[in-house]
């Protein structure tokens, strides 16, 4: 049977030998930073809630799953309309002795330490929480079988990647030229509208070399000038239209009004419609001002 863990621990007080399927519960609106050694897997099996981090904040539906390295600092917060449920289980690369090569290992801690591996937030996977759904009802706790079945779901979700670098050199050249163009030609909102997987598919390489190429160019991730210019185009509807927060939220970008409310705030410190009162209530002093001027 999978262990229940409480909401807050240190990582002193956590015995459990990794590849040991856990469970832990959030109360609506309380957050927990898993800050354990290795790998962190953990899927939302019940509940919505949300992966904050100065990278990527993303909200997680039923079936999400978050995995990353024990060099990333994230927190994940529950929704305030009720409880969330996570599984959630660890991969030590340093204890696979016997059951990877040493290669492998030194490919997993050194994936560890790289910006563009450490962190990964996957969408349901049908597949991986039936997978684990079995597991949990099988109740056999620490059993080799389920161990394997763990280390096989956490390189399924995280594998592929480690061998991507063999086919960048030959498509590099002229993956740059073409994204080069392509962001030449692309309007602000065309780039906001685009998924990064789309941005992949029309540069012809890989998605690990692409966004390094993007970063090289822009000067920030794909994901964190997306953020940019949505919340450019959000503060310019705000201050010059009537729209409601949801709607604001829609128009940009955002399918999720609580996780916009949740990234605006924590970007300008003040949320979206107080941002809004405090900039309508500047303007008739900045009027006055121009009649001042005008009249003299």
């Amino acid at each position: 049977m999978k262990k229940t863990v409480a909401a807050k621990f240190r990582v002193e007080d956590f015995s459990e030998p990794h590849l040991v399927l856990c469970e832990i519960v959030l109360a609506s609106g309380s957050e927990w930073t898993p800050q354990l050694p290795g790998w962190m897997v953990i899927h939302v099996s019940s509940g919505v809630g949300y992966w904050l981090h100065p990278r990527m904040n993303r909200e997680l539906p039923t079936g999400a799953v978050v995995v990353h390295s024990d060099q990333v600092r994230g927190s994940i917060r529950a929704s305030q309309v009720g409880e969330l449920r996570l599984d959630f289980f660890r991969v030590e690369p340093a204890k696979l002795t016997g059951m990877v090569t040493m290669s492998d290992q030194r490919l997993l801690q050194s994936a560890a330490g790289d910006e563009k591996l450490s962190l990964r937030v996957v969408p349901p996977n049908p597949v991986f929480s039936e997978t684990l759904k079995k597991l949990n009802a099988a109740e056999l706790g620490n059993r080799f079988p389920v161990r394997a079945q763990l280390l096989l779901l956490f390189l399924e979700v995280f594998g592929g990647d480690f061998e991507q670098s063999r086919l960048e050199s030959r498509a590099g050249f002229d993956a740059s030229v073409r994204l080069r163009q392509m962001l030449n030609q692309m309007s602000a909102s065309e780039l906001m509208e685009m998924s990064f997987s789309e941005l992949v598919s029309k540069t012809g390489c890989s998605a690990r070399h692409v966004s390094r190429l993007f970063t090289e160019m822009v000067g920030v991730s794909f994901r964190e000038k997306q953020v940019e210019l949505r919340l450019a185009r959000a503060c310019e509807l705000l201050a010059t239209t009537d729209y409601k927060v949801v709607d604001v939220a829609l128009e940009s970008g955002y399918q999720s009004t609580s996780l916009f409310n949740l990234i605006f705030k924590q970007r300008f410190n003040i949320s979206p419609a107080k941002w809004r009162d405090r900039v309508q209530r500047r303007k008739p002093a900045r009027e006055s001002v121009r009649r001042l001027h005008a009249a003299a």
